[in-house]
């Protein structure tokens, strides 16, 4: 489907609506389906004590329950903002159709949203990232695999 501003609008508009109520920051998004919003989802992450209640986030959320799915393939998400790496990830995560966005990265920069960090430690090896990180037991972890990849009723996504 090709891009329809009025859902960007309502995104934008869902993003000043929730940050003036004081739900969390200025973001927001919809996701759309056939031409019609099936969920809409705003940051909630300071009234909900949840650093991953992220607009796009609450709305894939949404959008799965009330479709009943875990991916959105043959959907589109509309978001106020450049998604962050980690709403960027679910987006993908959750096989969304297409991506359209209003404010950049800079923008939420400008505005104290700045992920610069986050997008350069994700493409760092995990072994030099900031945060401390050590792998254990991988033997272990490994046995659980093969027994996923042996599992002949496992639901692949």
């Amino acid at each position: 489907m090709p891009f329809e501003e009025s859902f960007l609008r309502e995104a934008i508009r869902l993003s000043r609506e929730h940050m003036e109520a004081g739900d969390g920051g200025p973001f927001a998004a919809v996701i759309v389906k056939d031409g019609n919003i099936i969920s809409k989802g705003w940051n909630c992450v300071t009234s909900q004590n949840d650093p991953t209640a992220h607009g796009e986030v609450e709305a894939i959320r949404k959008a799965c329950k009330t479709q009943k799915t875990f991916t959105l393939e043959g959907c589109e998400i509309y978001s106020s903002c450049e998604p962050c790496p980690m709403c960027l990830s679910t987006i993908y995560w959750a096989r969304l159709d297409a991506l359209y966005f209003a404010g950049s990265q800079s923008d939420a920069a400008d505005a104290g949203f700045d992920d610069r960090f986050l997008y350069e430690e994700v493409s760092k090896d995990w072994n030099v990232r900031t945060l401390e990180t050590e792998q254990h037991l991988q033997t272990e972890a490994q046995n659980v695999f093969n027994s996923w990849k042996n599992k002949p009723d496992r639901t692949p996504y």
